[in-house]
């Protein structure tokens, strides 16, 4: 079976944004182990659309197309679906109803352009989005599945698993399951991971391996195929089982386990609070912390001192160790512990440097931690422009934290 993906959006032309659907879609077609001959990318344009649609449609079984089914006048896949396949427009009195109740329980007036969510082509199923107002569309033409999902991704996600993907699975008459495990580390490279498990991965059929880098962390996927989830797992867990043993710390979580939810839950598990003292990072450190529910629990606060004299004045750092200089463990280590002082908690993260693009060692970064058992500070040299330096020292600052809070640390 043949699946081809259309991502309808200007702005993806212009590069205004990134196009990660496709990626997303690509690889999930790929784990069913279907074929992807083409990927289109169309702006908001009916001729355009429908010229793609009906491409699309004469080389492909299944076509998806994301993006253009919001409420606003360009927003017109509807439309070209309808032009491709020659079908009328239909509206779902049931739909508006249903948008109109859900303004109403948001206590806000529903603008009437959200009514044209309630229009589908003739003959299509409305299929029911939870994390947004805009349905997405199921429809068969000839014998071809047509698809049109929302371009916000956590919205295509959904719809893509719950309804596109089982749909197309039955079609193309797939009776195995797929099941993948991923492994989340940090600490090495993509390909130093790599090379760690090259005789497994050379090796390994069914479960297949895959590497995926992700800012700074790398993910190792396993995927197994079978005649049910339980054999599927029993697949992947002697896979897994070396490839943990041989990473060993690297790894952190698995499957849909976030650094930051592990972090919070450790501090818990200790009684221990957290705060950041943050120069050229800004705060995006304790936003990375504060991103989890719950985190107020642990969570006390941060200061930014981006200017030498706070850093001062606002955590103590005295003249002789900012003399020295500013981007220096010695500095760093001295934030940290005035962190942890000032705002009154266990364990501070701090993090000053040079993110770029001016400074004496553009990419220079030091993370410190302070523990109640420990201090530590490590300095990283990373590449790349301001904001992927800042990016990656963020990912650094709270894995170096992890490893603090294990009781792992790192070398001194």
């Amino acid at each position: 079976m043949i699946v081809e993906v259309i991502a309808v959006g200007t702005e993806l032309l212009l590069g205004q944004i990134v196009n990660t659907n496709v990626a997303h879609i690509g690889g999930r077609i790929a784990d069913l182990g279907l074929d992807a001959h083409y990927q289109q990318t169309v702006g908001d344009n009916l001729a355009r659309m429908e010229t793609a649609i009906r491409t699309a449609l004469g080389r492909a079984d299944a076509v998806i197309i994301t993006g253009g089914i919001g409420p606003t006048q360009d927003d017109i896949t509807r439309e070209a679906i309808c032009a491709a396949t020659g079908r009328k427009m239909e509206f779902s009195d049931e739909y508006a109803q249903a948008l109109r109740e859900r303004y109403a329980r948001w206590a806000r007036e529903m603008p009437e352009s959200n009514l044209r969510q309630a229009e589908y082509p003739e003959g299509a199923e409305l299929l029911p989005n939870p994390k947004g107002t805009a349905p997405g569309i199921a429809l068969e033409h000839d014998g071809k599945l047509i698809f049109a999902l929302p371009g916000v991704p956590p919205e295509m996600h959904l719809l893509l698993d719950d309804h596109v993907l089982p749909r197309i699975r039955a079609k193309a008459g797939i009776d195995e399951v797929l099941v993948s495990r991923v492994i989340k580390t940090w600490g090495k490279g993509e390909s130093a991971v790599a090379e760690q498990l090259s005789d497994l991965f050379d090796s390994s059929v069914n479960p297949s391996m895959a590497f995926l880098a992700s800012n700074g962390e790398i993910k190792v996927r396993l995927t197994a195929k079978a005649g049910t989830v339980a054999e599927a797992e029993a697949l992947i867990a002697p896979v897994q089982r070396q490839v943990e043993a041989r990473l060993g710390s690297l790894v952190f979580g698995r499957d849909d386990d976030t650094i930051e939810a592990i972090l919070i839950e450790l501090a818990r598990s200790k009684g221990w609070t957290i705060g950041t003292a943050e120069s050229a990072t800004g705060g995006l450190v304790a936003g990375r912390l504060t991103s989890v529910a719950g985190s107020s629990e642990v969570f006390r606060g941060s200061i930014v001192a981006y200017a030498t004299d706070l850093k001062r004045s606002l955590l103590a750092v005295d003249e002789a160790t900012l003399g020295a200089g500013v981007v220096t463990e010695p500095t760093a280590l001295a934030m940290a512990m005035g962190a942890r002082e000032r705002l009154g908690v266990d364990v501070a993260v701090a993090v000053t440097g040079f993110a770029g693009p001016s400074g004496d060692e553009p990419g220079t970064m030091v993370v410190a931690i302070a523990t109640p058992e420990d201090a530590r500070a490590r300095t990283l040299r990373l590449p790349g422009d301001r904001e992927r330096v800042r990016t990656y020292t963020v990912t650094s600052a709270v894995h170096l934290l992890r490893l603090a809070l294990t009781g792992e640390w790192w070398g001194a």
